[in-house]
């Protein structure tokens, strides 16, 4: 009977200890809402990443990755609490996500309360990786700084006049905040800013404003957009004709979705994150590749950040040789890995990813659905000053 029973408690144990085996990871993101193509394309290219970086095999230091998808349906208070049951009740090693960066901003604190790491894809704001972060974040997405420095060193230029138009909330404040302090960088300056509500349809009342303080500036005038999501504001903007105040329309790059409009700007410039012709290195070649013949489409703006995360946790947890936050902490600060815009590294005083950004020009080609925002020239990690804003 006791050689039974010591039996069971064996096999009980060892069952116990394969649970606990599993490398938990969350994923917190919204997936319903009117972020869904970017949370879709996060999710996806998170999964490339941890198949590409195992070697297809989601394990890494013998033990097997399981990720477990939790939907903030855009909602902060949402992001709160999923991510305290992903730390509590889920048991989960660490997290990744979300979407939007009001959400990111509710979530931050509950990492540094459970003392685990959240890597931020693909929400932007500055301030999560300055003025409200703490220890345990660590972003790979762009930053705020990132689109802002990038934008500036494409746009600016002798006798240019900026106006700009962004959405009234973290990120498209802090995107203008970044923005206006590049400019200064280089010795100009914003000439008139509007922010409207995030879910504006109307942009009549806003660039009439723009086009009354414009109008009588000399010079080259460009109105500089930052946008999220829907309400076309280019589109619209542009049908009020801007260019009989001698303004031209400029913006960072998007997903090929929202590049369908591009094509009514031809020779417009700015700045992007990803477009998945312009990075030239293996990871690349080997995303392109997969997402062609798995979903018959290339790789989206988010999909590169999303793998880009997932390959960061493999690399960490590889390095980190377990799943201890402080070791893993050791172990990400200053860590380098590739992705598929090449070389990230997370800086140690603010765990941001520093990474590539790309100065484009729009070309519009017959047969191809969405606008090409064709190469001028890669910035790199050496070209873009970005500020340290935790400090």
């Amino acid at each position: 009977m006791k050689k039974y029973l010591l039996s069971g408690m064996v096999s009980a144990l060892a069952l116990t200890s394969a649970a606990h085996a599993d490398i938990k990871i969350a994923h917190i993101y919204g997936k319903t809402g009117p972020y869904e193509a970017y949370a879709k394309q996060s999710h996806d290219g998170l999964m490339l990443g941890l198949e590409y970086a195992t070697g297809g095999t989601m394990e890494v230091n013998g033990e097997k990755i399981v990720v477990i998808e939790k939907d903030t349906q855009l909602k902060p208070d949402n992001g709160k609490a999923l991510l305290e049951e992903a730390y509590g009740d889920d048991e989960v090693d660490l997290a990744v996500g979300p979407v939007s960066s009001g959400v990111a901003l509710a979530m931050l604190p509950v990492a540094e309360e459970y003392e685990k790491i959240l890597i931020v894809e693909p929400a932007v704001a500055d301030s999560i990786t300055g003025a409200n972060w703490n220890r345990y974040i660590f972003r790979t997405s762009r930053n705020s700084s990132q689109d802002a420095v990038a934008n500036a060193i494409a746009l600016a230029g002798e006798d240019v006049q900026i106006a700009t138009l962004a959405q009234d909330y973290a990120f498209g404040r802090d995107g203008i905040s970044a923005f206006k302090e590049a400019l200064e960088s280089q010795g100009q300056s914003v000439t008139h800013e509007e922010y409207v509500p995030t879910d504006t349809t109307d942009f009549t009342a806003a660039a009439e404003r723009i086009f009354n303080a414009m109008k009588d500036v000399e010079g080259d005038k460009k109105l500089f957009i930052i946008w999220a999501g829907g309400g076309n504001p280019m589109g619209k903007i542009q049908a009020m004709d801007p260019s009989r105040f001698g303004i031209e329309i400029a913006t960072g790059g998007n997903i090929l979705a929202a590049l369908k409009s591009y094509k009514d700007f031809p020779g417009l410039e700015g700045a992007t994150y990803y477009y998945y012709e312009n990075p030239n290195n293996d990871v690349n070649d080997w995303l392109v590749t997969t997402h062609q013949e798995r979903y018959d489409s290339p790789p989206d703006f988010f999909t590169a950040g999303g793998m880009s995360a997932g390959i960061a946790v493999v690399e960490a947890l590889k390095k980190a040789g377990s799943t201890d936050t402080e070791a893993l902490i050791s172990a990400m600060e200053g860590m380098e890995w590739m992705t598929p815009k090449g070389k990230m590294k997370f800086r140690a005083e603010d765990h941001q990813a520093l990474q590539s950004m790309y100065h484009f020009k729009i070309k519009v080609e017959d047969g191809v659905e969405w606008a090409i925002p064709e190469l001028v020239r890669e910035l790199t990690i050496d070209d873009l000053p970005i500020p340290i804003r935790n400090q």
